[in-house]
């Protein structure tokens, strides 16, 4: 028979157990170290547009303070070699680190950073603060002979590699300003005569390609002097990540980057990953070269380069690259001077634990004995093939072991919010700076694993059909005595230093009643102090943010989900899969529209949509015969079908001969009743 009580541990854990109120599993994913320091408690705004000053927010209480004090003791600070890899091959900086667009707007400012170089307080995790030092590097390194990074100048890296006559940029960041300054600063350095001749993406996340207009042109691209090369379903990925579920992610993101926070020791100290998202105009050039297969070589302008697919780890669509002739590695983002995520706090789909440490392991075996420098698009490189193996190693096993501890414990009967609080990782993974939790924690990757193979339900059938949120916090108050009687519960815990069940409570409260302002000036007090010591930079920001949108109300995200010029990088199909993914159900029950589609600005391929029983369907009609008339025909081209579904009204198309309906147009009328339109700032503290 199991045992589900939180197995015993070291004196030390269990009093950081006590003092913060969290698990032995959730601290060591908290954190608990670091070097370097924090001096002013001033700072810049954050994404948002919004600073709320630090008398707006809660003192670190001395629960947290020894929690941090503690973390000092635990690591090994006097472990320096990340500070000096970080700075190695400098050549120089941004200066200003500002990056502005073409209206004066800051889309980008390393600078604000700047409280990072005084001591740390204890309102920040020690280990945290020094991750956030490192991140804050910024300008042009070389590499290698031939290659060189940009840092600093936006969430991800870019990387730059010199052929016979021109450059290969690999992941050209999130923004084309932030991508363009990186560029600029590279070619003051080196000289500007070299074109960019390719342009790869690693992998189908945002901010390995966003930036692509910053480095190149779609016309350079069409005519054939620069190529773009990605991995096999990028494009496909890249949708699904960015489009269909984009706005949902999107919100969430505005608490995992900390968009409306100041920059400071009570702010937010970046996101772990790297400091923050840039804020500037996002795009996407289709690739021209698919990578089909590992093994796979293209060679540009001289660069030889050998692609290892590997989806299904940090992104369903990824590879890593070996450069034989430079004796380097590039290893996309499968590993990195962190924890990364099993399954994001924005939201995504859950990576795949198991084939992601399989992966690895055949890199280790393909390239790793071969190569003098592996480097990331993310954080610094690793030299030296001894220390790039002991690397590769150290982020395998910390994948391995979450997975198959996970399972093991899971075929005990354990569910995944047990397994988080019991699993630690081994002493040597622990004590490893590269595979701290910063960005992913074991707590939250551990629930992601269990989430992969069994789905929300543990299988206990309380929880089968439990009241939603606001039903089931007014049950809870109610036998807890009332909101007044259920505030004292709270306060209590949180004077405890259990800040867990203080938020427990109080959430409790304000989803009863969201006008309890007593609740919510207790809630975003205890996510201050959950925030102030937990070591994972995307969970500071969610507390943080939690507590800033308690005070001031919701923020509006600094950012649409799909900007346009990624939007018009979607095929018909595509497009048509964003409508369904929009139509009220309910309201198109009783509604039948079936219409037939011309694309007129591409091959001229037709397309049947039909809306039924509340769904969209939608298929090339190619090939099939006896299909029943539409009785309604659009002939659009795809720019104005993107505006057209996006909710332009068709009559503006028409005028301007971008559209043309033949036939009853009833069924278009009908599509733009039920087609809803998403909330880009739900809710999330608050019912």
């Amino acid at each position: 028979m199991r045992d589900r009580s939180t197995p015993p541990a070291d004196p030390t854990v269990v009093s950081r157990r006590r003092v913060v109120g969290l698990g032995a599993a959730a601290l060591a994913a908290l954190g608990v170290g670091a070097t370097a320091s924090c001096s002013s408690d001033s700072g810049s705004g954050g994404a948002g547009g919004r600073v709320e000053p630090s008398a707006n927010r809660t003192e670190p209480t001395t629960y947290v303070a020894e929690a941090n004090r503690k973390v000092r003791e635990t690591l090994p600070f006097s472990d320096t070699a990340d500070f000096a890899n970080a700075d190695r091959g400098f050549l120089r900086a941004l200066e200003p680190g500002v990056i502005k667009d073409a209206q004066g707007r800051t889309v980008w400012d390393v600078n604000a950073y700047g409280f990072l170089r005084g001591e740390c307080p204890d309102s920040v995790n020690p280990s945290l603060w020094r991750q956030s030092q490192l991140n804050t590097r910024q300008g042009l390194y070389e590499v290698a002979p031939g290659i060189y990074q940009l840092r600093g100048l936006d969430l991800s890296v870019m990387t730059v590699i010199e052929g016979a006559t021109g450059i290969v940029i690999i992941d050209p960041l999130i923004s084309k300003e932030t991508a363009a300054a990186g560029l600029a600063l590279y070619r003051a350095q080196r000289g500007a005569e070299r074109p960019v001749v390719a342009v790869v993406y690693s992998h189908s996340h945002i901010d390995h390609f966003g930036g692509a207009h910053g480095v190149t042109t779609a016309d350079e691209v069409a005519a054939g002097r620069c190529a773009v090369i990605a991995p096999a379903g990028f494009m496909e990925e890249a949708v699904a990540e960015n489009v269909y579920a984009g706005t949902a992610m999107t919100r969430r993101a505005t608490y995992m980057y900390g968009a409306a926070l100041p920059k400071e020791a009570r702010g937010t100290v970046g996101s772990g990953l790297g400091q923050t998202t840039s804020l500037g105009d996002k795009g996407l050039i289709p690739p021209t070269v698919s990578i089909e297969r590992t093994g796979q070589t293209e060679t540009v302008d001289g660069i030889e380069m050998v692609f290892q697919l590997t989806p299904g780890t940090e992104a369903p669509a990824e590879m890593n690259i070996h450069l034989p002739a430079l004796r380097a590695l590039c290893i996309a983002e499968n590993a990195s001077h962190t924890m990364h995520n099993v399954l994001t706090l924005r939201g995504a789909l859950v990576r795949d634990a198991r084939v992601w440490a399989r992966y690895l392991t055949e890199t280790i075996n393909l390239y790793g004995r071969r190569v003098d420098v592996c480097f990331g698009q993310h954080h610094w490189p690793t030299w030296g093939t001894d220390e790039i193996v002991k690397h590769l190693t150290a982020q395998r096993d910390m994948y391995s072991y979450l997975h198959d501890q996970t399972l093991r414990m899971l075929n005990q009967g354990y569910v995944g919010s047990e397994i988080a609080e019991r699993i630690e990782l081994p002493p040597a993974l622990e004590k490893t700076w590269s595979t701290r939790g910063y960005y992913g924690s074991v707590s939250h990757n551990v629930k992601a694993i269990y989430q992969r193979y069994m789905g929300w339900f543990d299988g206990n059938p309380a929880h089968l059909w439990e009241h939603p949120p606001v039903e089931g916090a007014k049950r809870h108050v109610e036998a807890m005595g009332g909101a007044d009687a259920a505030l004292r519960v709270a306060q209590k815990a949180y004077d405890d230093g259990d800040f867990r069940w203080a938020s427990q409570v109080a959430n409790y409260v304000i989803f009863a009643d969201d006008r309890n302002e007593t609740a919510k000036r207790l809630q975003a007090s205890t996510f201050e102090q959950l925030a102030y010591g937990t070591e994972n930079a995307t969970w500071r920001n969610f507390y943080l943010m939690g507590a800033y949108e308690l005070r001031h109300g919701k923020i509006q995200p600094s950012a649409a989900a799909a900007t346009p010029s990624l939007t018009a990088a979607l095929t018909v199909p595509q497009l048509f899969d964003s409508v369904a993914l929009r139509i009220d159900g309910r309201k198109a029950w009783d509604v039948v529209a079936v219409a037939d589609w011309r694309i007129t600005d591409g091959s001229g391929e037709m397309y049947r949509t039909e809306l039924r029983n509340g769904v969209f369907t939608h298929f090339p009609t190619a090939g099939y015969e006896g299909l029943p008339a539409a009785g309604t025909t659009v002939e659009v081209t795809k720019p104005a079908l993107v505006q057209l579904l996006g909710g332009k009204d068709p009559a503006d198309l028409v005028k301007s001969g971008q559209l043309t309906i033949t036939g009853d147009s009833a069924p278009l009328a009908a599509l733009r009743t039920v087609t809803d339109k998403p909330d880009p700032s739900f809710s999330i503290v608050t019912p």
